[in-house]
C-alpha cells in the first residue's frame, strides 16, 4: 500500500520531503509532480526499482530513462557536455525540458540507451528540488504516463487509485499540469526535436507549429 504525502507545493515541509527520500533510499519507487507533470521516480542504484518504473510504464530499454538533477554540474557527471551545448542547457534550465547527451562512464551501464545516451534534466518545481537536495544525488525518473492513459497523470488521488500497489509513495502538491517535458537531442553535431512539450522550442532553432 502506497504512502501518501500532501506537501505544499510552494514550501514542502521537510519532514515529509525526508520520509519520501528514505523510501527511495530503501529501494522504492514513487511519484512526484514536477514543473511539467507527475513523474516516477527511484534511486538511481537500484536496477529492481528502476525495472518496476520500467514496468509500470510498459516500455524497454530503448526508452530513455531522465536522470533528474539538482544543476548544470551534476549533469556533467553523468553526460558529456561541451561549450555549445553547456551554454543551451545553461540558458534553459532550471524548465520543462529533457536533453539527451553521450553519457559519461560513470552511468551504469542499465540505465544506458543502446546508443550510450542518457537523459538528463533540471526541474524548476519546489518539490523535486526538495527531494533532489534531500537526496544529494539524481533521481531516475521516468513521465507518469500510464500505457492504456495515452498523456501524463496529473491528479495524485487517482495516482494512488491506480498504482497504490505498484509504487511505495504518492507526493500531492495539487495539480501541476499534463505537459510532458520537451526533449531536445543533443548527443550529435546539431540539436534534434524528439518531442515538443512544454518547454519553448525556439531557442534552440526550431520554429513553433501554427495553431489550427
Amino acid at each position: 500500500m502506497a504512502q501518501f504525502f500532501t506537501v505544499h507545493p510552494d514550501n514542502p515541509q521537510p519532514r515529509l520531503i525526508r520520509a519520501a527520500v528514505d523510501i527511495v533510499r530503501a529501494g522504492g519507487v514513487i511519484a512526484y509532480p514536477t514543473d511539467s507533470c507527475y513523474a516516477l521516480g527511484c534511486h538511481i542504484g537500484d536496477k529492481a526499482a528502476m525495472e518496476r518504473i520500467r514496468k509500470i510504464r510498459n516500455v524497454d530499454e530503448r526508452h530513455h530513462l531522465t536522470l533528474v538533477c539538482r544543476e548544470l554540474s551534476e549533469i556533467g557527471v553523468f553526460a558529456k557536455v561541451d561549450n555549445i551545448q553547456y551554454r543551451l542547457i545553461k540558458a534553459n534550465t532550471p524548465g520543462s525540458y529533457t536533453f539527451i547527451l553521450r553519457a559519461t562512464r560513470d552511468v551504469p551501464r542499465r540505465l544506458l540507451h543502446p546508443r550510450h545516451t542518457i537523459g538528463v534534466r533540471i526541474p524548476d518545481h519546489p518539490v523535486p528540488l526538495a527531494l533532489l537536495d534531500e537526496l544529494k544525488e539524481p533521481l531516475l525518473s521516468s513521465t507518469l504516463i500510464l500505457p492504456d492513459h495515452g498523456q501524463p497523470m496529473n491528479d495524485a488521488e487517482e495516482i494512488r487509485a491506480r498504482l497504490e500497489h505498484q509504487v511505495d509513495a504518492v507526493i500531492d502538491a495539487g495539480p501541476c499540469g499534463i505537459a510532458p517535458t520537451t526533449v531536445i537531442d543533443l548527443s550529435g553535431d546539431a540539436p534534434v526535436l524528439l518531442r515538443e512539450g512544454k518547454g519553448d522550442i525556439r531557442p534552440f532553432g526550431f520554429v513553433k507549429a501554427a495553431l489550427h
